[in-house]
């Protein structure tokens, strides 16, 4: 079922309303062709024939860093210890049975997962595009096409971040369960990026860099270049483990941020994913750049993989988004909240961020990052993306409606998300998936379908 705007017009009403600086009680909302046509505050009562969110309802929420498939490892990789290299053993098991149709039903079931959670576009950082061994598909996108439409399939948006993987490591041949994600050559890799189908309601194109180990430097310059031109967004996985820059320095004696910038890949349409062990001179080409930084804490904490310097980043100028990454936990609340609280820990200080920045980092500034920068506000001309999260849980019962931005950040969880509209339709109705009633059924189905 294609995502398609409500097509007759609704006004909305809005018990209480986070309006990018502070919570306003009463705010009507007028929605016409997917978009806010009028924001009306001081409505104290709904309108005749108005759709009623009682709670607090925010813009919808973006997901700008996901790996649909690797949902399937929830809970298995949890099992003993290991590092973040074991880790990336069992995934790519699992994508190695991955076929369009049993990646479609993940992410539909996924993506549909997100809804419940209030998230209302995804960023997908897609590498999983050929057959085991390297195998082209009759449709050489058959994969990334079926993340396209189980995204609207489960009601929300996508920036479909179609990603070059071409090596094991810093020049060596892709192994055999990495030949999937290969196209070869960067040029290979933008000759089908261009075969994407654009023009999608629901869905936007962008491209990846995979990593520095994962695209040979004198290739890096054709992704960038290829997203500058069609002036989408370019995402790349930074500085995630201290091996990555220590084999960095090897073969080229320089960190992977000061790569990127010797190859024009930085700049406001990238966004730099965890880049979590930095030096003072990265964070300044990052900042300096205005290159954004997608932070992902439930996934870092879960590899062991440390604490990025988002609070040095952010004063140097680089704009803040928040991803589930590996899904350990699918709640853009949660990560908001640990990004604070892990700054909290490592620093013995509080207060980095407002709830009203941290909530930023989950709606304006990651629609930014993945695209769509007409999402992400309640405005008039916005698209017409809302979420809605209950003040009256066992979570978030008791504080005063004007704290509850508060509230949503410090104690709320993906738990009490009530409602979830994408273009004026709602897809989640008092907590249930309007389009995919069984969510839980759909996930264990799809998962099982791929456990091995």
């Amino acid at each position: 079922m294609p995502l398609t705007p409500q097509a007759t017009p609704t006004t909305y009403w809005l018990e209480h309303a986070w309006l990018g600086t502070h919570v306003e009680p009463g705010v009507a909302l007028d929605v016409e062709g997917g978009r806010i046509a009028a924001v009306h505050t001081g409505a104290g009562t709904p309108p005749p024939g108005a759709v009623v969110l009682r709670g607090l309802t925010l813009p919808g929420l973006a997901n700008a860093h996901s790996h649909a498939f690797h949902r399937a490892l929830r809970g298995t990789v949890q099992v003993g210890s290991g590092t973040f290299w074991t880790w990336r053993e069992f995934m790519y098991q699992v994508a190695g049975r991955l076929t369009p149709d049993t990646y479609y039903a993940l992410a539909r079931a996924v993506y549909a997962e997100m809804a419940l959670a209030g998230i209302t576009c995804v960023g997908e950082f897609h590498y999983l595009h050929h057959a085991p061994g390297g195998t082209r598909y009759d449709d050489p996108n058959a994969m990334g096409e079926a993340l396209i439409a189980a995204a609207a399939d489960a009601g929300i948006r996508i920036t479909l971040l179609d990603t070059a993987y071409l090596s094991a490591g810093f020049g060596a041949r892709p192994n055999q369960l990495q030949l999937r994600f290969s196209d070869g050559t960067a040029d290979a890799w933008a000759q089908r990026a261009d075969a994407l189908a654009g023009g999608r309601e629901h869905a936007r194109i962008g491209a990846a860099i995979h990593s520095v180990r994962a695209v040979p430097a004198g290739q890096l310059s054709i992704v960038a270049d290829w997203a500058r031109e069609r002036q989408a967004p370019l995402h790349i996985h930074l500085s995630e483990q201290t091996a990555e820059n220590d084999a960095c320095r090897d073969a080229h004696g320089r960190t992977p941020t000061q790569l990127l910038a010797d190859h024009g890949v930085l700049g406001p349409r990238t966004t730099a994913v965890h880049a979590t062990h930095l030096t003072g001179e990265d964070i300044g080409l990052l900042g300096n750049s205005r290159t954004g930084v997608c932070m992902c804490p439930t996934t870092e904490r879960d590899l062991a993989d440390g604490i990025g310097p988002a609070v040095q980043l952010q004063a140097h100028g680089s704009p803040l988004s928040l991803g589930s990454d590996s899904h350990a936990v699918i709640d853009l609340l949660e990560e908001a909240r640990a990004m604070e609280l892990d700054e909290r820990l490592r620093t013995r200080t509080r207060g980095h961020w407002t709830a009203n920045a941290l909530l930023r980092a989950a709606t304006a500034d990651g629609h930014a990052a993945l695209g769509w920068d007409e999402a992400g506000t309640l405005a008039t001309g916005a698209l017409a993306d809302l979420t809605t999260i209950a003040l009256d849980s066992v979570r978030t019962a008791g504080p005063l409606p004007r704290l509850a931005a508060e509230t949503a950040v410090f104690a709320a969880s993906a738990a009490d998300v009530r409602h979830t509209i994408v273009g004026g339709r709602q897809i989640v109705r008092d907590g249930v998936h309007t389009l995919l009633p069984d969510v839980p059924t759909a996930l264990a189905e799809s998962i099982a379908a791929v456990r091995g």
